[in-house]
């Protein structure tokens, strides 16, 4: 069964009495090459498990089972399990939960998975949760080995832009802080059902086996990740000085400098070894140092 066909989507849609709900943000996609591209692209290793969030009605889903050992597949639709079950009938390596990424605990539902070896993450993710899902991902502290999925095209841009562009910012930051992230593909709007707005792209992040960088406190690095583009029109200085307003703007010019930088220079100048390194005078600030 062809589930990247437009006829056989509606076909399966109107057989259970569904329709697409914009609250979850599905659009499914009717181009199997990109379904086949995702899949190939979203890991190395075939004895991994995948888990896959937002399975849709399976046309990714059943790739991912060809070309790995095990998938695990996350619906939070509950109207698209009984599909699912049907679409999936045939691969005995699927196994199907419905829940909401947002609430699940990965941990406890993917330690059987962790025990078993590598684990990586693919999904056509809804747009409006993107952030939200990559970070409770990245922060869940479970050793994927890659997340690949697909957002918003400039999401993707985002994600993946080099220090001083003008699409970096501080998600791609924090993300960098976590793995290294690659734009795959971009995927035109025409190819998903209900079509949305804009175009998208393909993104995977492998993630660090072994950090690059060690902050002295990951709180004080997200704070000055978060400071630094709270108020992106603002110098570096300008903007720390409002998120450490404790420390006061004579002490974060002399960190600023101290680190090697102008006393001008705007947060998305720096890359994540640059924020580690500041983050780290400014934790000795703090602490009087």
């Amino acid at each position: 069964m062809n589930l990247c066909d437009l006829g056989t989507i509606k076909q399966i849609m109107a057989a259970h009495g569904l329709t697409f709900r914009k609250e979850f943000g599905q659009n499914f996609l009717t181009r199997r090459t990109v379904v086949e591209d995702i899949a190939d692209n979203c890991c190395d290793d075939e004895n991994s498990t995948i888990l896959e969030i937002g399975p849709g009605i399976g046309a990714l889903t059943q790739e991912l089972a060809l070309r790995f050992r095990r998938v695990i597949a996350l619906e939070i639709d509950r109207g698209l399990i009984p599909v699912l079950h049907g679409t999936l009938a045939e691969y005995d390596n699927i196994e199907l939960h419905n829940g909401d990424v947002m609430e699940t605990d990965l941990a406890e539902l993917l330690a059987p998975a962790f025990a078993e070896g590598k684990v990586s993450v693919c999904a056509n993710l809804p747009y409006y949760i993107t952030t939200p899902i990559l970070m409770k991902l990245l922060e869940s502290g479970l050793p994927f080995d890659s997340i690949t999925v697909m957002v918003q095209a400039e999401v993707a841009a985002r994600l993946t832009a080099a220090a001083g562009s003008g699409d970096y910012g501080a998600i791609t930051a924090v993300l960098g802080y976590y793995g290294r992230a690659e734009r795959l593909f971009t995927v035109s709007a025409g190819n998903f059902v209900p079509p949305p707005k804009v175009n998208s792209a393909g993104v995977r992040i492998d993630l660090w086996k072994e950090r690059p960088w060690q902050p002295w406190s990951e709180e004080i690095f997200f704070r000055t990740v978060k400071a630094a583009f709270e108020q992106r029109r603002k110098t570096l200085v300008n903007a720390l000085s409002s998120g450490f307003s404790e420390l006061g703007k004579e002490a974060i010019t002399e960190a600023v400098t101290a680190c090697g930088h102008r006393p001008d220079i705007r947060g998305e100048k720096l890359d994540v070894a640059q924020f580690v390194a500041l983050s780290d005078r400014l934790y000795d600030l703090r602490a009087g140092k």
